[in-house]
Parts: structure tokens; sequence; C-alpha cells
């Protein structure tokens, strides 16, 4: 799959990738408002990858339904909406909104790795109470959730544990990494917002700990992992960790088409290994 905020609201990839063939196509996260997102400059290439504090700039749940749903629908893709709030009654009416979606939008992934105004805390996702909470809330969306978690907290099993206990039917591992990068010729933050996400091969390993962490925890949570999958290895390395599928997010700033590239290097990989399907990778690396 595509990840979420590397592939646009629609079918921006549909020129270099069938999206019919592949898994689906996770839309950037949209608020059930229109959002302007943070001052730019928003992105800057690092080392090993990117870091970006776009701001979830969004049109709003209404204004992707009515314009850029059906653009997507059109391409033969599956689509799973990201949503995102800044409180709870946030999530809960993007939900609302997305309940008479039509039956091509397949997942809401509940983005709790944002900003929130509930007082607890910075980040949803850091806090197993609050994400609990907004996974109930999100319900009437009538299909089913996955809670996007962050790597930046040492509770990461602990709030897996609770979104999947209050309604989720998998988790995302991970989102972005917290970072800064300063500027030589300034000495100031790089990014209009200061620090940002950083994410391409930098986070990889770091992707694959926490897929085991949760994996082995808990057993019967389905996975999709995400984090710096460059290639067919990249993304087989998740599976053997326990993710039971894979997205791609930074490898499409590089090579739009990086997708299909990565999907058929991972067919290759599982062909290698003699297995009748990819699915048979997951969690192979752990027994």
């Amino acid at each position: 799959m595509t990840a979420s905020g590397t592939a646009g609201y629609g079918s921006e990839l549909a020129s270099y990738v069938d999206l019919s063939q592949i898994g689906a196509v996770v839309t950037k996260s949209i608020a059930p408002y229109e959002w302007a997102g943070n001052p730019a400059p928003r992105v800057h290439t690092v080392q090993a990858g990117m870091i970006n504090a776009v701001g979830l700039q969004g049109p709003g749940v209404e204004y992707w339904l009515a314009y850029e749903l059906p653009k997507l629908i059109a391409t033969g893709a599956s689509v799973v909406c990201s949503i995102w709030g800044r409180s709870v009654d946030d999530y809960a009416l993007a939900s609302e909104m997305l309940a008479d979606a039509p039956p091509e939008v397949i997942a809401v992934e509940v983005n709790l790795s944002c900003p929130n105004l509930e007082g607890r805390g910075s980040i949803f996702a850091h806090d197993a109470d609050l994400s609990s909470e907004v996974m109930e809330a999100t319900a009437a969306c009538g299909r089913p959730r996955w809670a996007k978690l962050s790597p930046n907290t040492d509770r990461l099993v602990e709030i897996a544990d609770a979104v999947s206990a209050s309604g989720a039917e998998a988790v995302t591992l991970v989102n972005t990494l917290l970072g800064l990068v300063f500027d030589p010729e300034t000495a100031r933050p790089v990014l209009g917002n200061g620090g940002g996400g950083v994410s391409g091969p930098a986070i990889h390993p770091v992707a694959v700990r926490a897929v085991a962490d949760v994996r082995q925890a808990l057993p019967e949570l389905p996975i999709v992992g995400v984090g710096g999958v460059m290639n067919g290895w990249g993304a087989a390395e998740l599976m053997l960790a326990g993710a039971h599928a894979v997205q791609v997010g930074t490898a499409s700033f590089a090579n739009p088409a990086a997708i299909e590239t990565i999907q058929r290097e991972l067919l290759a990989y599982a062909a290698s290994r003699s297995l009748s399907s990819v699915s048979e990778l997951t969690s192979s690396g752990l027994t």
C-alpha cells in the first residue's frame, strides 16, 4: 500500500502506477474541516531520508468525498482514508462523515500521531486512555479501523493493546520519528515549524523493531508495517517481524513508481524462499 502523506488525496500516482494492482491507496490524513498546515519550508532531505513538517494540510473530508475520491475510485484502486483531528470530537466527526462513503473505501486509518488539545499530553498516541477514546469515537465510519501509532514512546505495546481493545482491527506501525535539523548558513531550523518527522531508510530498523515487539506481545493483532521501505527486502523484513501488509512512503518521493518495483521484488524474494504466498513471510522471522 501507499503510506499516508506520501501519495496525496486521490489519483496523483495514477500516471506512474496502476493503482488497481497494489493493495490500497492510503490517503493523506484528512480532518473534518479544511486545514492550512504549517509555514514553509515544510520538507528537507537528511542523510538517509527526509524530515517534514507539512502540518496535515488538507481540504477536509467533505471536499475529499465530493471531488477527490471519485477520481481515485475510477482508477480501480482500493482506498483507505486516513483521518486526523485535534480533539476526540474532531475524530468522531470525521468518522461520521465517512459513514456513507462508497464501498471502495475499505478501511479508515486513524492517525493518532497528532498533537491534541485534550490537555493530556502532546500526541494522542502517547496516551493509552486518550487513544482508546479516539478509537471508540470513530466507530461511526462503519468499516474496519486501523490505528496508526507513534514510535516516539516507550508505551507502544501498551497503546497497541489499548486501541485493539477499543475497536481497532489493526495497527499501522510506525509513523515518523521526531527530529530537528539546523541550517549551517542561518544557524536556524531548516523547517518553518522548527522540528518535524523523520522518514526514510534511517527509521527502518526502528519500524522493524516496533513491529516485532507488538507481534510478540499481541500475536493475534494484525499489523501494517511502514517505515523506510526502499526495496523488496525492506518490505520482507517488516513481514518477517510480524507485519501482514506493508506501506511504502518516502521511496515514492525519489521514484513515483517505487511501489510497483518493491512489490515485484517482494514477490521475487518470497519465490526465492519457495513460498507459495507472500503471507507466509509474516512472523516467520520470529520462529
